[in-house]
C-alpha cells in the first residue's frame, strides 16, 4: 500500500533520498565530499520537495516509508520562478561556486532533455533506504504509480541518474531515447514509457 506524503512525513521522505542518493554516480559527484554530501543532500532534496510539493500527489511513500517517490504531473514545472532563482545560491552555500556551477550544468541538461512538448508524467526520483534495499519495495511504488499514470492514459518520462538502474525501468516499459554528459561529469540516460493505448 502506497500513499502521499503528509506533512509530518516529509522529513523521512528527505533522509530515504539523502540515504539512497549517496552514493549515486550522478548526484555523489554533484556533492563530492563523503564527509558533508549526507547532509547536502539532506538540505537540497528539502528544498527540492518544496516545489514537487506544489502539486497534488507528487510525493509518494509506501506503506512502512521505506521507499519514496516524486512525480510531476504533466506541463508542470520543478520550481516556481520564486523558488528556481534561489537553487544555483543554495548550491553555492553548499559546495562553492566552481562546484556550484558545474551542478548548474546537470540542472540545464536536465532541463533541456526533458520533453516538455508532450504532455507527460515526469519520475523525477525513487529511491529507497539502504536499510529496507532488495526487498522490492521501489518498484513495487514504482509499480503502483504507473496504475495511477496508465489510469491517466499518459507517457512517462525519467532520468536514469545510475546506469545500473536502467535495465529496472526497462523492466516497467521504459524505453531509453537520450543521455547527456556533464563535462568531466556524469552521464545521465533519460528514459520514456509510452501511454497504453
Amino acid at each position: 500500500m502506497v500513499h502521499t506524503a503528509r506533512d509530518g512525513e516529509i522529513p523521512r521522505v528527505v533522509e530515504i533520498l539523502a540515504d539512497s542518493f549517496y552514493w549515486d554516480p550522478t548526484w555523489s559527484w554533484a556533492f563530492p565530499d563523503p564527509l558533508l554530501r549526507r547532509a547536502q543532500l539532506s538540505q537540497w532534496w528539502n528544498y527540492y520537495l518544496r516545489g514537487a510539493r506544489a502539486h497534488q500527489d507528487s510525493v509518494w511513500l509506501t506503506k512502512n516509508a521505506e521507499s519514496a517517490s516524486v512525480w510531476f504531473p504533466p506541463g508542470a514545472r520543478e520550481f516556481p520562478a520564486e523558488l528556481e532563482a534561489d537553487v544555483e545560491p543554495l548550491f553555492i552555500d553548499l559546495v562553492g561556486k566552481q562546484q556550484a556551477g558545474r551542478i548548474m550544468q546537470l540542472m540545464q541538461g536536465f532541463e533541456e532533455m526533458r520533453p516538455m512538448g508532450e504532455p507527460h508524467y515526469y519520475l523525477s526520483l525513487l529511491g529507497t533506504h539502504t536499510d529496507h534495499r532488495g526487498h522490492g519495495t521501489g518498484f513495487s511504488l514504482l509499480a503502483d504509480n504507473l496504475i495511477w499514470v496508465d489510469q491517466a492514459r499518459m507517457p512517462a518520462y525519467l532520468e536514469a541518474s545510475n546506469p545500473a538502474n536502467i535495465p529496472l525501468y526497462q523492466r516497467y516499459g521504459f524505453e531509453q531515447v537520450g543521455e547527456f554528459a556533464v563535462a568531466e561529469g556524469p552521464t545521465v540516460t533519460t528514459m520514456w514509457r509510452p501511454a497504453l493505448t
